[in-house]
């Protein structure tokens, strides 16, 4: 009776030592992730920083509890993202149900996925890896509001000469990479794991297995960075420009409402910096989405023509309008220096609640002599990747891009990341100009020409660049997210395959 005591009393201390050990390294694998996104930027944790957290769940907790990696590993880090976006706002608070549905998912499937891998002898372990995280971020690119935010690649947006072939493969493409690159160093570090001590019920790795994935992993990343490097070799050495600049009015609140608020206290902040970037040469300036509450073409359109033309700049004029008995806009209209308003541009993808602008769904390219052939997207749109790709095969080689990021602060920390994909994917210069938090520039290949935030209290500045005008559109343009479609199929054999595995071995 004593031995059988202390036995259990040694086993539930091994136990005890098992949990607080995983626990730790999936700690460690939630502060790789954090530290990866800005604003530390420390992109090289992103090539392992799941290897902590896989240790854990594969070889170190006790089996009842190897849900714990996942929930740790991955769920505190969803919810490190989505409070630093959004925060604890209750207009938002759905939001907060994203890492509760992860922390579920992980509870429900953990226990299984391992059983799975120690059934199949860790033969599906790296392929598993990849559809099941790549396929859930196509998954979660659908859910309002959350949408790409967050993707495990974008934590290399500092590093042009990694994500050039994004234009071939799209974001999906590099993140496959990324996790590849994780789990087959996750399983070598498994296999000496093995060599060293015995698992009980658990087989060990195939050392041979592990071997090939991790050559084959280091071959797949070399030659990614090798395709990045020839096409930024490509890049024009003398290409032609445009002077832009991005115009923020450093007032944090709509313009359109309330509807009867005054205009003056976004026009004067917002005419000082237009001529300031109109005295630095810009021919494109850019205002914020909801930069002024009332149509440019019915009110105060002598005054903004008269700024065009003092400046020589055209201007893209984000607008709102929310006065009874007119008609409801979220939308943008460029104005050229001969005082020109050319066709508005109605945000195609409003967030949840926001106004559904008539203009939506239409793409319109313009086309001047002094800023060659570009287009214009709104704040949300720019989530998404389909309405980039629209303008650039219209032939756009230049994107405006209006935001409004002081209703939701956390976005000026990474939302600009989304123009740096945006070009990438589509060989395209962008142009982001917010209200008062973070405005951006960056050229066709994703490197950031200007970046600056006036957050939290908001500043009025005004950005100026030249920006490379270069022929635009890349096989992303034309075959969109290919690769992330893969991904979700993947994941979706991977939700039925085991299953089926299971049963065949049992018949056995």
């Amino acid at each position: 009776m004593t031995t059988a005591v202390r036995s259990q009393e040694v086993l539930t201390k091994n136990q005890t030592r098992q949990i607080i050990l995983g626990m730790a390294l999936s700690l460690a694998t939630t502060a790789m992730l954090i530290l990866a996104f800005p604003p530390t930027n420390i992109w090289p944790f992103a090539f392992f920083c799941l290897v902590p957290m896989l240790v854990a769940q594969y070889r170190i907790l006790p089996r009842r509890w190897t849900f714990l990696a996942p929930t740790l590993g991955t769920a505190l880090w969803v919810f490190w993202l989505v409070t630093m976006l959004f925060g604890f706002k209750k207009e938002t608070w759905f939001i907060l149900m994203v890492p509760v549905l992860v922390v579920f998912l992980n509870y429900l499937t953990t226990r299984g996925t391992c059983q799975f891998h120690e059934r199949s002898k860790y033969r599906y372990f790296v392929l598993h890896g990849m559809a099941d995280w790549v396929g859930f971020e196509m998954i979660r690119s659908f859910i309002p509001l959350v949408h790409m935010h967050g993707f495990i690649g974008h934590t290399l947006h500092t590093q042009p000469w990694l994500i050039q072939p994004v234009s071939v493969f799209s974001i999906y493409g590099l993140d496959l990479v990324i996790i590849l690159v994780n789990f087959a160093l996750a399983q070598g570090v498994l296999v000496l794991l093995d060599r060293k001590w015995t698992w009980a019920d658990v087989p060990p790795v195939n050392p041979r297995q592990a071997r090939a994935w991790l050559v084959g992993a280091g071959a797949t990343l070399a030659v990614w960075i090798a395709i990045s490097l020839i096409i930024l070799a490509g890049a024009p050495k003398d290409p032609a420009t445009v002077r832009v600049a991005a115009v923020q009015s450093g007032v944090t609140a709509p313009a359109h409402w309330p509807a009867d608020q005054p205009q003056d206290r976004f026009l004067t902040p917002l005419f000082e910096q237009t001529r300031l970037a109109g005295q630095q040469g810009a021919k494109l300036v850019v205002w914020s989405e909801l930069a002024v509450g009332f149509d440019p073409q019915k009110e105060h359109t002598g005054e903004l023509r008269a700024l065009a033309a003092e400046t020589g700049s055209t201007l893209v004029i984000g607008y709102g309008v929310a006065k009874e008995g007119e008609v409801s806009r979220n939308a943008a209209v460029p104005l050229t220096p001969s005082g020109e308003f050319l066709a508005n541009y109605g945000k195609s993808h409003p967030a949840p609640g926001e106004i559904w602008d008539p203009d939506a769904g239409k793409y319109p390219v313009y086309t001047l002599p002094s800023l060659g052939a570009w287009g214009t997207i709104i704040c949300h749109d720019a989530n998404f990747t389909a309405p980039a790709r629209i303008l650039t095969r219209k032939g756009a080689q230049l994107l405006a891009v209006p935001t409004f990021e002081t209703y939701i602060p956390g976005f000026e920390r990474i939302f600009y990341i989304q123009m740096v994909f945006r070009s990438v994917e589509n060989r395209i210069a962008t142009v982001k100009a917010d209200s008062a938090f973070s405005s951006a520039i960056i050229d066709p290949y994703g490197r950031i020409l200007e970046l600056k935030s006036g957050a939290p209290d908001g500043e009025a500045f005004a950005l100026v660049a030249d920006v490379p005008v270069v022929e635009s559109g890349t096989l992303y343009t034309r075959l969109g997210d290919w690769m992330g479609w893969i991904s979700l199929a993947g994941y979706a054999f991977f939700m039925v395959f085991p299953g089926m595995l299971k049963k065949r071995q049992s018949q056995a």
